[in-house]
Order: C-alpha cells, then structure tokens, then sequence
C-alpha cells in the first residue's frame, strides 16, 4: 500500500472531484447512468458507523415520492459497485423498494476513496467525535497524511484534530458514551489521561455534570452542581466565561479554567496539561504567538 501515500495534500484532479461532490449532478444529467440497487455495495472503510433511524426513515419517505435526486458516488469493484459517496441515499433507496439510482462511476484508488468517503460524511453530516477521530487516524497511518495537511483538506484546525485523535486514547467503553451522545466531545476530552476514565464518565452521565465541573473531579475535586463557589469567584455556570474557557480550550487543546472575581478586572487563567508532550505543544504555541 505504500504507492498510495502521498505526503502533501490533495491533488488537483482529486480537489475538482470533490467540489463536484459537493455539488453533484441532477440525476438527468450527462454522466450520470442507473444501476441496479443489488449490483452497489457499501464501503467496509466507511468513517460513519451510526445512522440515525429518525432521520433514515425521514429520508426514505423523501425517496420514496421523489426518487434519488443526487447521484451516488460509486467506482467499480470486485465485479461491483462500491459506494464512496452517498451510502444514506443508497440505504434509503433500499427501504423505499427502489430497484435502481442513478450513480456516477469514478476509477478511484483506495486512497482516494478513504479520503473522500470522510470529507464527505464531514461535510454533508457531522460524524460524531470518534467516528471522525478514528477516520483522521485512517489516513494518517494507511496514507501517509499529517496533521497539518489534513487540516488543510477538511477545513479543520490542527488543534481540533490533535484533540480528537487523544479522545481515540480513551477506554472503548467510554468512546462508546461520546458514540451514543451521553458524553460531549468537551467532557470526553476531560477524560483524557485520567486513570479512572470510565468511572468518572458514568459519573458524569448519570449526575449530569457539565464539562467543567467534570474537569474539577479529574484534578481532584469533588463538585457540587448548584453550589456556591465562595466570595470573590465568578458566578457557578456564568454564561459567558463558559464560552471564553470553550473557545480557549478549542485553540489551546488542553483544559482551560478562567476565574475572575465578581466586580474586578482581574484574575486567574488555568491551562491544565495531561504529559509533557501537551507541555512541550503549550509552549511552542505560546512562544509562536510572541
């Protein structure tokens, strides 16, 4: 597989095939031919594992009394068809009763279709964190991406990558919560390095702990929602700190805890990291900053 790895970014012949992916042909238009639903076959190396049945059931109604509208993205394989983009119109089709969709062949490589196959699912339908996670990881050790680049290719930041790809460090059970959306990828990225992960995740899920209180039982705290933090600290679940310390936990990657007291215009900011390594990235963002 190594004649598959590709060290920069996307190529232009693959950048034009996916800008027609976000704007696909009409069903009618030229190049665009019908295929048998049982001749397609889904991709095994599909990022998205979790369809939602509230939304597939709504989708297959609308193919139901309208058709495919937007042509599935399919390349020949193993005497088959195998879905690179569109495999909810492909399922819809199938519980609708329909015997053919329109599709548009492309002879891609496995890299390609690895590639396309996750920008699509995060473009068109948000993945959840781990399912992305684990597609970011696909691509770094099958075809040779880093970070940067594929931060390049799906609009991402290289923070938000490096954050997700440590959420794949966590125990399987406790992914599982952030798969089933009882645990936000905020409160699972508190979790990290913590040696008592799932213990502190069914914690949170059950008592219905917001992130930061999640965070203070991480570094040793026992929260108490609805208590008062003492004179002098911000009000508990002060709207707008809790956006200020999101937005710099998002750019930093690592915890933040901002506290200001009520009336002043000083404070503390609290940056937490899990090893050295998150140190290390601290300080060379910090230092590229100056």
């Amino acid at each position: 597989m190594s004649d598959l790895k590709r060290k920069s970014g996307l190529g232009r012949g693959l950048s034009a095939l996916l800008e027609d992916i976000a704007a696909p042909p009409a069903a009618s238009a030229p190049g665009v031919i019908r295929l048998p639903v049982a001749e397609i076959m889904a991709n095994p190396d599909q990022p998205r594992r979790h369809f939602d049945d509230a939304a597939m059931a709504e989708l297959a109604a609308s193919v139901k009394a309208h058709g495919v509208l937007q042509p599935i993205l399919v390349r020949p394989h193993a005497g088959r068809h195998q879905i690179i983009a569109g495999e909810r119109r492909w399922r819809a089709a199938q519980a609708a009763g329909l015997h053919e969709v329109p599709v548009v062949v492309r002879p891609l490589n496995d890299g390609e279709v690895a590639e396309i196959a996750l920008i699509e699912n995060i473009q068109r339908a948000d993945l959840n964190a781990i399912e992305e996670a684990r597609g970011y990881q696909k691509l770094i050790a099958e075809f040779g991406h880093t970070q940067a680049a594929l931060g390049d290719i799906v609009g991402k930041s290289r923070s938000h990558i490096t954050n997700l790809l440590r959420l794949l460090d966590l125990p399987a059970a406790v992914q599982g919560m952030v798969e089933s959306g009882a645990l936000s990828m905020g409160h699972a990225r508190a979790l990290v390095g913590a040696q008592n992960a799932e213990a502190l995740a069914q914690t949170a899920v059950k008592q219905g702990l917001s992130v930061r209180a999640l965070e203070a039982m991480v570094a040793g705290g026992k929260p108490r929602p609805g208590k008062s933090r003492g004179p002098g600290a911000p009000a508990a679940n002060d709207p707008n700190s809790d956006a200020l310390e999101e937005q710099l936990a998002e750019a930093l990657g690592m915890p933040v805890a901002l506290q200001v007291a009520a009336g002043a215009t000083s404070g503390s900011l609290t940056i937490r990291f899990a090893d050295l390594d998150q140190l290390d990235l601290l300080c060379a963002r910090l230092g590229a900053a100056l």
